[in-house]
């Protein structure tokens, strides 16, 4: 487990805290649990971000599949009208 020192804010401390302290209650590990939370939800967004940007950069991507080999779509079926 780590250890985070950061700098917030005091609104948004005093936000995150009174937030904190309604939804988890005033337990011991509560701010951590919260925190950690938070972090994931933070990190899983960024990913899809980065994944949906990835995304949009492929479709902008030309892709040559090659000449169309056909004139007509009978010339894609092997069917001939059989004489009986």
């Amino acid at each position: 487990m780590g250890t985070i020192t950061l700098s917030i804010d005091d609104r948004t401390e005093q936000e995150f805290r009174g937030l904190v302290e309604k939804v988890l209650g005033k337990r011991k590990g509560a701010l951590g649990e919260a925190a950690t939370e938070a972090m994931k939800i933070w990190i899983r967004a960024k990913t899809q971000e980065e994944i949906a940007q990835d995304a949009i950069e492929l479709t902008a991507k030309a892709y040559h599949f090659g000449a169309r080999k056909y004139t007509s779509r009978k010339d894609l079926y092997d069917r001939q009208p059989t004489a009986d």
